[in-house]
């Protein structure tokens, strides 16, 4: 991995609503084709809540509700040449549905029973769920 490039910053929103979670199944940039939670770069100066609900509402047109913050991972792209730390928070949007927006970089969304995620998921995810084992099929 060269060391020309900076950490880059994701946060990463688990939605979650009737005990299911909403992922996007990525095109275009690093991860293609895998599934996300929506989601995308926190901005200067911007804090964490208010990135998850810019990056939701520009993604997929919902609106959340509370956020919490969750956890974070250390993801290091080897293929692309890319490192992210990816800050994770959990919220809910009880109303509306999930739209592609940004059709250049989501090819669906859909909702999933936290037992039967769909593969292959995208690397943040892969190893929120590794390194906290707690969280699988219980967001």
């Amino acid at each position: 991995m060269k060391n020309n490039k900076d950490v880059r910053v994701g946060v990463g929103v688990i939605i979650v609503r009737n005990n299911q979670i909403l992922l996007g199944e990525r095109i275009g940039s690093h991860g293609a084709n895998t599934w996300a939670t929506p989601g995308g770069h926190l901005e200067m100066g911007e804090c964490i809540e208010a990135c998850a609900k810019r990056e939701v509402l520009e993604e997929t047109g919902l609106s959340l509700d509370s956020v919490k913050k969750l956890g974070f991972t250390n993801d290091i792209f080897e293929a692309e040449d890319k490192h992210y730390v990816t800050l994770f928070v959990i919220s809910s949007s009880q109303e509306g549905e999930a739209q592609v927006r940004e059709p250049n970089k989501c090819k669906q969304w859909q909702w999933f029973n936290f037992n039967a995620l769909p593969q292959p998921l995208f690397l943040p995810l892969i190893n929120l769920l590794k390194e906290n084992p707690e969280f699988n099929g219980v967001f």
